[in-house]
């Protein structure tokens, strides 16, 4: 007796602990269905099926939809014993999936908390790994439970946290994420985030130590600095090596504008007061209520005295100006993947003032 309920203490313990886990991981990826897309594009090349790559879109929001929509059914035990097998079989394939990009196909980040938290494929391995064992008891304490008895209530929750999955994901993908984790949040001084110093967590830095033969002072040298070299000037005295650097990376470092005349990241980035950019995915594609919207924002901006520009991967030929509406626009070349973390839409609008993003919008969010 004292066993069994010291048993079902610990299959709610575990219980609990695998619906807070789904319920984090799938909220913070179906919030984000344009970068949790990139991923799966990513792994299916990985593994050689890009043919399938039209359909990442969906396929994110639905896998991220159900994750948050099992974690949120194991918290209420609504169709306990149908998602406990589900919990298994999802941590069984997990499990493997991240063992093989640990080893054999090696990833640098396996999403598995979208851009909220970021881990290597060891640690999410790890993290499989303690979680599997769980699913398992949570399994094997409502094994005896019928599977397909469904009660009336059971079936509303089930279609409520369904629905309720699926719209956060189709919401996030028609505007934009409800919380931004991005590096490009509101609040972001781009050009100060670009100068920020490069260090690796955890990462070791040697520094050497010499006297000058002449005056007999000492001196740190890093290993990229060669004067040292100078055997005539300088006696080895000391090596150090220091670890655990504090992790400190420019979040924004990749950013980067140019056009015909050469790089133009400091002229927009140093433009003062406003600047509204205007960030088109293909000109061609850009849809014609888009197209006004943008029209509309560019008039505004030119009564106002603010600046105006066009972000876009398209190739561009030459100084190039685009007309929105009677407003001609100057453009400038981005990188696809820095404008998709910048702005996750195909089209929309970042705004600065002095450097700083104080809004983004997609385009069909943007209201002159």
């Amino acid at each position: 007796m004292r066993k069994t309920r010291t048993f079902k203490i610990a299959a709610n313990v575990c219980r609990l602990i695998l619906a807070c886990t789904f319920i984090v991981s799938g909220f913070t990826k179906v919030i984000d269905p344009w970068g949790t897309a990139l991923k799966v594009n990513e792994y299916l090349s990985i593994y050689g099926l890009d043919y399938l790559q039209p359909g990442a879109m969906v396929f994110s929001i639905w896998l991220c939809g159900a994750e948050l929509m099992m974690g949120c059914m194991l918290l209420f035990k609504v169709r306990i014993r149908l998602i406990s097998i589900f919990a298994v079989l999802s941590m069984v394939f997990f499990t493997l999936l991240t063992l093989l990009s640990a080893t054999l196909i090696p990833v640098e980040d396996c999403g598995c908390f979208g851009e909220a938290l970021k881990l290597t494929p060891w640690e999410t391995f790890v993290k499989n790994v303690v979680l599997l064992p769980m699913a398992f008891v949570v399994w094997w304490r409502y094994r005896p439970d019928k599977i397909f008895a469904f009660k009336p209530l059971e079936i509303v929750l089930t279609c409520t946290f369904f629905f309720l999955a699926m719209y956060l994901g189709y919401y996030c993908y028609i505007h934009l994420p409800l919380v931004d984790f991005l590096p490009y949040k509101v609040g972001v001084n781009i050009r100060e985030a670009m100068q920020a110093p490069i260090v690796e967590p955890g990462e070791s830095e040697t520094v050497l130590v010499y006297r000058n033969r002449r005056t007999g002072r000492e001196r740190e040298f890093s290993l990229e600095d060669t004067e040292w070299q100078d055997a005539e000037k300088w006696e080895w005295v000391d090596t150090r090596t220091t670890s655990e650097v504090p992790a400190v990376r420019p979040l924004v470092s990749e950013f980067a504008l140019r056009d015909a005349e050469g790089d133009a990241t400091e002229e927009v980035l140093t433009m003062p007061g406003r600047v509204y950019m205007l960030c088109v995915t293909a000109f061609d594609r850009l849809p014609r209520s888009c197209a006004r919207r943008m029209a509309r924002l560019a008039e505004r901006a030119r009564e106002e005295g603010a600046h105006v520009v066009c972000l876009t991967p398209d190739p561009l030929y030459g100084v190039t100006w685009h007309e929105f509406g009677t407003v001609e626009v100057r453009c400038y070349n981005i990188d696809t993947s820095t404008m998709k973390t910048m702005l996750r839409a195909d089209n929309g609008l970042v705004v600065l003032d002095d450097g700083t993003i104080t809004s983004k919008k997609n385009c069909r969010d943007i209201r002159p």
